[in-house]
Parts: C-alpha cells; structure tokens; sequence
C-alpha cells in the first residue's frame, strides 16, 4: 500500500468514525429537535478547538451477534478543546450508535479523558443522550459506569465537573451526572429517572409518564436533580459556556476576572427605598441583588426549586461572586429542607473552587410544621450551618431586614467566620419577631389583662416598644457582630471594597480527612 492509499484509508476510517449511526438516525435526531453528538460538541466549543480521542475505539463483545455491529467510535466523542481561550475536556454520547450505551470500549474513552483531566486541571463537560448500560455487555458495562463514578467521585472539588442531560438518561447512568457540581436539562427532551414508568406501573401501579417522572421540570421545580432547564440544545449548551465563564479551571486557581465598566463607587439612590416600611410586606431579593452586582446580571443557579432562597453567580468589579440570598416574595424567606440543601451545596462549590460569597440575608426563622419536622429540618437545616462554618473562602453577608433565631446564626453570621458583616438601618436582629417575643415574655401580665380593647393596646404599646429597643441593627452593632451599619446605596461599593481587602485571605480548618456533614 503506498502512500496515497494509506491517506485514502485514513479518510475514509474518519468518515466512518464521524458518519456513527447513519444519516437516517441523525435526521431522526434533528426531527426531534436534537442536535447530533458531533453538532453539540462543535457548537459547545471555541471552533476549530476540538481534538478527538479514541475515534476508531470499537467494542469488543462477540455475543448476540454483536461482532458483526461495530462502529468506529462505539457511540461516544470524547477529547479535548477550548471554550473562551480555556481548556475543557468533554464526552459527547451518540444516541444514533446502540442507542448511545455504555460499553466496556466507550466507558474506556471517558475514563481516559477524566484521567487527564485531573492531570492537566482541566473541567469534564459531558454531554448525555444514553439509552444506558449496553445489556448485551452485562457486567462489563456495569464495570464501566463504577469506573467512572469512581472518577467522579474522585475528582469532586478538584476540577468542575459539569453535566449536560440532552436525551434519556436512566437506570445507573444518572448517578454520574448526579455526582457532578451542575447538571443541566432540556425540556421536552430529555428525561432522568433511576426507574422508568413501565417498572413503576409493574412494582406500584402509578400510572407516570416519562417527563412526568423525571422530565426537565420534574427535576429543576419539584426534585431539585437539575440546576438548569434550557428550551432547547443551543440554550443548554449556551448555559453551559455562561457556567464557564464564573468557574475556575481548576481548586488552585481563582475564577477568571473579566474587564469591569460599571463603576465600583455607583450609588443606587432606589435601593434605599427597596425594603418595605411594614416588615411583613414582601419584596424581591433579585431587585437588591442586580442593584448591586456588576451590569445588574446575575446567573441564578437552581432558579425553580426552593424559590425562597436565592443562589446564583455575578460578578463585582469583574471577579465572580457566589451569591446567597433569602427570598421575601416566597414564603417570606424562611429556610426550609429545600432551601437548606440547595444552599448548602452551592456554598460548598464556591468554597471548594475559591469562589467568594456574598450572603443577602432577610430570613424569619425556620419553616414550622410537623412535615418539616418529620422530613429532617433540623438533619437538613444544619447541611447549611456546617457548609457555611466549614467555607475558608471570602465571605461577606448583607442583613437587609430580618435575622430571626437560629437562622440569623445560619445564615453566614459572624459567629461562624463570616469576615465582614454588613446591616442596612432596617435591619431586625432578634431572637424573634415582636409580636411572638412581647407574647412570650408578657405572657402572664397578657393573660391577667384578658381580652378587651385596653389590653390589646397596652399588647400593641410592648410590642412597639419592644421593636423600638430590639428590633434593629445596633445592639449587634454595639457588640461587633455587625461590622458597621450602611446605607443601601453604599452596598456595592462596601462589597467591592471588602472583597478588594479579602483578596489574601487565608483560612483554614484543622487537620483532618473530611468532616461528617450531616447528610
């Protein structure tokens, strides 16, 4: 063979590995409205970036005729490329070959990739659309996907693992992207669930459709599986380049900065107006938040799930910022199971990956009752305490109007190494509302008084008084547990200049090998 034909092999060994499933399936693809795998990956990277691995891999199973079904490839693209000048290493599974399964051969592929990710420091991006393990494989797929958790695993706050859900993904194949630090869905699309409705019909006669059962919706609104829900691959993939652009590289380096032309020093005169005069009036966290973060843009992460606490990232004076804030306008702010565990989690990736945190606090307490009780609100309520008391990153809180008992302890105070604590004058710091405090401690001079019109105006006059003397921000001012008490409008300002004095900061906790958060 000479020089000419051994290019000529070459070519058309490349064609086959790219052609994967077939024309047919591709278009079967696109008429669902999905990308193919090879589509997602150059759309995901910087062009002409991407450099494949293990293009010609094929499976090595010899059983149910499958010797006589290879594809160069085995249904996975995996390599490595660039998304805004930034090394990325990513895995693409083409649902066109063997429905994109996990074989033994494909598993290989990815492990490869996650390998040298942690070498090199480099994120994973996976991008999936798998009908699951290869059953034709048996244990050797299995074999496959334990391998890969076990990366996963491995890997967990070394580099950002960051997983895109673009089709079905079922059974073990979702305890990877489970492990991982974000997962994003496509809506109408893709689907997770660890048991399919045929299965549920069979064990318990729930009747369940499969975007019902673990649809984009289902996991970003009411299981809290997904971060992210896009309309459409371009969406998700696009999201996913955002993620990016606040994340590091890697836990030893610091976030990427970005050119800032919104001025550090811009006073926000509305925001001293924001909080309402009445104190069980509602308002919206987002419209403090955008006041004060770079260019009013804030990505929010897990936006439909536990809506009564805010997490997201921004950028102040072009460093990324984690962002944790309660949520007047739903459920008047109070933690509960939810909002405790997505908490938690976003503020263990900040601290893992030197994100700082900002922490907007305006928080009544706990949300009472026997389901919260019965459901673990006390397991679920410390995940936040320890993931806030454990953070060595900068941290910086902002009390706006309440911190109320246990939650104003929570919620990045500075008894748990919070390093600058801000109030607004509007602040309430107590250990509850007046109305429940002037209850508890008059009680016997209440029930003496009885029920008549004199009795609830001298209640109204303790509990004025009381909200006079305790509920604002100067006892705790007074004390050093509030740094200092700021106008609204220097919010961003204080914040920038905090982060600028934070920037050396360090911190860390005593020598052991991992603590016991209270899963």
């Amino acid at each position: 063979m000479n020089l000419e034909q051994k290019l000529a092999e070459l070519k058309r060994r490349d064609a086959l590995a790219e052609a994967g499933g077939g024309e047919e399936r591709r278009a079967r693809q696109h008429k669902e409205g999905k990308m193919s795998a090879r589509e997602r990956v150059e759309f995901l990277l910087d062009e002409g970036t991407f450099e494949e691995f293990d293009k010609m891999i094929t499976h090595r199973c010899v059983d149910f005729g499958m010797d006589k079904q290879k594809v160069y490839g085995d249904g996975f693209v995996t390599g490595y490329g660039r998304i805004e000048g930034r090394l990325v290493f990513v895995f693409a599974q083409d649902f066109t070959v063997f429905g994109g399964s996990l074989s033994e051969a494909n598993a290989a592929k990815i492990v490869k990739i996650m390998d040298m990710a942690v070498k090199v420091g480099a994120p994973v991006i996976g991008l999936n659309d798998s009908g699951g393990a290869r059953i034709q494989e048996g244990v050797m797929s299995l074999a496959g996907y334990a391998d890969i958790f076990l990366r996963n695993t491995l890997a967990s706050g070394v580099i950002p693992q960051i997983s895109a859900i673009m089709g079905p993904c079922a059974g073990g194949a979702v305890y990877s992207p489970a492990i991982t630090d974000f997962i994003l869905m496509v809506d109408q699309t893709s689907y997770m669930f660890v048991t399919g409705p045929d299965v549920i019909k069979t064990v318990t006669h729930e009747e369940v459709t499969k975007d019902q059962l673990g649809g984009a919706l289902t996991h970003n609104e009411t299981s809290g599986v997904a971060h992210f829900m896009a309309h459409d691959d371009a969406e998700c993939l696009s999201m996913v380049r955002e993620l990016f652009s606040f994340i590091p590289s890697n836990n030893l380096d610091d976030p990427p900065r970005r050119e800032c032309t919104d001025p550090a020093d811009r006073a926000d005169r509305e925001i001293d107006s924001i909080v309402p005069a009445e104190s069980n009036q509602p308002y919206d966290i987002k419209d403090v938040i955008s006041r004060v973060v770079d260019d009013g843009y804030f990505f929010e992460v897990h936006e439909h799930y536990a809506r009564n606490l805010v997490v997201g990232f921004a950028r102040m004076n072009g460093r990324p910022v984690g962002v944790v804030a309660n949520q007047p306008a739903f459920l008047a702010g109070v933690l509960d199971i939810n909002a405790s565990t997505k908490g938690a989690r976003f503020v263990r990736f900040c601290d893992a990956f030197n994100i700082p945190l900002i922490t907007f606090e305006d928080v009544p307490g706990f949300l009472p009752g026997t389901q919260q009780e019965y459901g673990g609100i006390i397991r679920h309520g410390a995940k936040l305490l320890f993931a806030f008391a454990e953070a060595t990153v900068p941290k910086i809180t902002v009390i706006t109007r309440k911190a109320y008992g246990g939650a104003y302890c929570v919620m990045s105070s500075k008894h748990i190494r919070t390093d600058v604590n801000y109030a607004w004058p509007t602040a309430e710091i107590a250990v509850m509302g007046p109305e429940g405090a002037v209850n508890i401690v008059y009680r016997r001079e209440l029930e003496k008084a009885g029920a008549n019109s004199e009795a609830d105006a001298a209640r109204a006059q303790k509990i004025e008084e009381f909200r006079e003397r305790f509920a604002n921000p100067y006892i705790a001012a007074e004390r050093g547990y509030i740094d200092a008490v700021i106008l609204p409008r220097e919010t961003r300002k204080r914040l920038i200049d905090a982060l600028a004095m934070l920037e050396t900061k360090r911190d860390k906790n005593p020598p052991k090998k991992h603590g016991n958060i209270p899963l």
